[in-house]
């Protein structure tokens, strides 16, 4: 199989893996802004429920932390990519020339 076609699928897996941890993000932050509010609607104490607070933030600072892994894994493969002598372009992938460099600001972002 052509390197291109493989880089590109595991772009795909790498831009599928990095949008699930921000989705998941968007919901803990929706899950804790809605039991700030169950509790104030409820007219509930500031400290009903703390535990639970307490857990969804730890969750938060987890996915905080898997994003930014995977971000950093993001770098690494982007340095993998070009070793293997694979460039991305606005329009799509092609295999670099051995005497071409790729300019600074090529990434697999640009790709999707």
């Amino acid at each position: 199989m052509e390197k291109v076609f493989v880089v590109k699928r595991v772009a795909g897996k790498l831009h599928g893996a990095e949008a699930a941890i921000d989705a998941a993000m968007v919901q803990a932050a929706d899950l804790m802004a809605d039991l700030v509010q169950a509790r104030k609607d409820l007219g509930l104490s500031p400290t009903f429920g703390a535990n639970v607070t307490t857990k969804v933030v730890e969750a938060m600072a987890a996915l905080s932390e898997a994003r930014q892994t995977m971000v950093a894994a993001h770098a690494d493969l982007d340095e993998t990519r070009l070793r293997l002598g694979v460039r991305t372009k606005m329009m799509g992938w092609e295999l670099k020339e051995a005497s071409a460099v790729p300019a600074a600001d090529e990434s697999l972002a640009e790709a999707s």
